[in-house]
């Protein structure tokens, strides 16, 4: 009976591998065509298509710090909350 149990436990890790590998597959080949389509996009664009392309783009503020456009402001009135 333990034979038994070994072998069915065996055959339930050998399927249960089998179908982790397949879905890191998937999951892989899922990847590669998200990046395929990125490239493509980024070519189409005329954007260079790379990490530190995209970390540079990132970190440069679209919009300027200055959100106030009236830059004669002097005081500013504050009250407290009860």
């Amino acid at each position: 009976m333990n034979t038994f149990n070994q072998i069915i436990r065996g055959i339930l890790f050998f399927f249960l591998a089998l179908f982790g590998m397949a879905a890191a597959l998937i999951f892989m080949i899922s990847t590669a065509i998200a990046v395929g389509i990125l490239y493509v996009v980024a070519r189409i664009k005329g954007r260079p298509f790379g990490v530190k392309a995209y970390w540079a783009e990132r970190r440069t503020p679209s919009t300027p710090k200055n959100i106030f456009k009236n830059k004669d402001i002097t005081d500013v009135e504050m009250r407290e909350i009860p």
